[in-house]
């Protein structure tokens, strides 16, 4: 075996696909894997290496298909298992791999083991695949614990007897409809290891571990308070209360050994919130080899800060012998040309929650540094993720009117916050029609009428964004010969220029005077130069 064929994954493009909103092929408003078969041309024009696709699993869609029901299974409105073998078989044809989404921390109330778990007494071994306890005080009206949920206030909903009488409280560190598997249960833990065979064996590459660093929690009672859940602030000792603890990492040395049995090797990348110090920890070699860097998901458009984040992460990379990863959108976050085309004070969730009046947002400007920065994060050493929209420069949707969100943020967090579908709307492939071509009869989420101009079909025009990361997706592969790199001093600190081998140089102005730049081949270039200078929100790949 080669060791590239082992390696594929350390310098690769891959594309996130959210399959509700890819595209539909018969018509009912919900995107599909025949959907993805038929795009299968579109995909290997943008040359990359694998396909990233989110939850296609049969879901009650109570946290849009992160609720799981079924984890070997195929929603029935998305296809068949026979469709999936069709889309591997097609995207291999055309040398692209396929990455699963793999939700471990909890599964659906509409899986069969919850079901099991209610209607079994307390104490039993149903039960136990899931974390139950008794509520605090006299009669247990109190939840067990002050423990906070992302999506309500309490992390625990207490149950209802067969004879009508409250009973048990249950643990969901996500929606009510997501309660939380016991990963202290080897029964959880030899499941999860038929999951990864099954897809594995069907011809899967990889695997995407959603809130990877949440599966061990301290469950010692009397329990330890954690009033409150705070990005990136869990401790470096790894005795947090339920994120990022120490113990975590015997699941994914276990789930290596599967990986192990294939050839090449299975790979997996951790969706892990947790400081770049213990971040690393889930992207070692006998563990899942990578870990999403979300450093520059919220980073401001600034060159000081994008070397200080690019540097520590790859730093940090190669201490554990892995590829740093890098992210400008995913199904969480607000478009980046929306991010970039606004104050850098702005928080974007209330931005979004007030139908975007809360500012406005400057597109060209947003545009012109999302692009530069696209292609400024594929110059670097390391496997960049691109979410689906993002290579068309879509803007976030904001003016999604209240009664058709589906996020169960707004519900769950009282409507203080609409959530994340604006950044979920079904893709515009055509500038006209009924979905812009998405599908026959509409889309799932209402699409905004300037998707016209960032359809498919318009930014494959010369100077269009689609154009753009086409060429730069293509041009990649011949600069990513080895993971090496260097700064080289620009005399600007709003100008960044670093060296690649064989001579390619990465130069990206992001707020600097017209920067002259050195002599070589122009290859490729985020905007047009200006005698011979680099303007600001600018990119330039040279050829020395």
């Amino acid at each position: 075996m080669k060791n590239s064929d082992r390696d594929w994954w350390r310098q690769a493009a891959i594309y996130q696909i959210y399959p509700r909103s890819f595209k539909d092929s018969n018509g009912d408003g919900i995107g599909d894997l025949q959907g993805i078969i038929s795009e299968i041309d579109y995909l290997a024009s943008l040359s990359l290496d694998a396909v990233w696709l989110s939850p296609f699993y049969p879901s009650a869609l109570a946290d849009g298909g992160y609720d799981v029901d079924d984890y070997r299974d195929v929603d029935p409105k998305i296809g068949t298992l026979e469709d999936f073998d069709e889309m591997i078989a097609k995207l291999s044809a055309v040398g692209i791999k396929v990455f699963v989404d793999i939700v471990p921390n909890h599964s659906s109330d509409q899986h069969v083991w919850f079901k099991e778990a209610l209607a079994a007494p307390e104490g039993s071994p149903a039960r136990n695949r899931y974390i139950f306890r008794n509520g605090r005080g006299a009669d247990g009206a109190l939840p067990p614990s002050d423990w906070p949920s992302h999506f309500a206030p309490s992390a625990w909903t207490r149950t209802t007897n067969s004879d009508g009488t409250p009973g048990q409280w249950y643990l969901h560190l996500f929606a009510p409809e997501q309660p939380d598997f016991n990963w202290d249960n080897r029964e959880v833990q030899e499941d999860f290891l038929k999951t990864l065979r099954f897809w594995a064996d069907r011809g899967v590459a990889g695997f995407r571990v959603d809130v990877a660093h949440a599966l061990k929690k301290d469950l010692s009672e009397p329990f330890r308070s954690y009033p409150k859940i705070g990005a990136f602030e869990n401790p470096l000792t790894g005795d947090d209360v339920l994120f990022d603890r120490n113990d975590v990492h015997e699941i994914y040395r276990e789930w290596n050994k599967v990986f192990q049995e294939y050839d090449p090797p299975r790979v997996a990348v951790a969706e892990a919130y947790v400081r770049v110090e213990r971040r690393v920890l889930y992207a070692r070699p006998d563990e899942l080899g990578q870990a999403f860097n979300f450093d520059l998901l919220e980073a401001p458009y600034d060159a000081p800060t994008y070397k200080k984040l690019i540097t520590t992460a790859i730093e940090f990379a190669k201490k554990e012998n892995s590829s740093s990863t890098w992210v400008l959108e995913n199904h969480d976050k607000p478009r980046s040309a929306s991010r970039f085309g606004l104050p850098s004070d702005i928080d974007m969730m209330e931005w979004v929650t007030s139908d975007g009046a809360l500012a406005v947002q400057d597109e060209k400007l947003g545009s012109a540094r999302a692009n530069a920065a696209m292609m400024f994060l594929l110059a670097l050493p390391g496997c960049t993720y691109i979410y689906q929209g993002e290579e068309l420069g879509l803007f976030e949707v904001t003016d999604i009117p209240q009664d058709q969100i589906q996020d169960p943020m707004w519900k769950r967090n009282l409507f203080v916050h609409k959530g994340r579908d604006g950044c979920r709307v079904p893709l515009p492939w055509k500038s006209t029609g009924s979905s812009f071509g998405f599908g026959s009869d509409g889309s799932h989420l209402p699409q905004p009428s300037w998707f016209a101009n960032h359809s498919v079909d318009v930014q494959s025009a010369p100077d269009g964004t689609l154009t753009l990361y086409r060429k730069a997706l293509a041009l990649r592969r011949a600069m990513q010969t080895t993971e090496d790199y260097q700064w080289v001093e620009t005399g600007d600190t709003g100008v960044l220029h670093f060296a690649r081998p064989n001579g390619w140089h990465c130069i990206s102005n992001f707020d600097g005077a017209p920067f002259a730049i050195p002599q070589g081949e122009v290859v490729l270039a985020s905007a047009p130069l200006v005698d011979g200078k680099l303007g600001a929100a600018t990119t330039v790949w040279i050829k020395a």
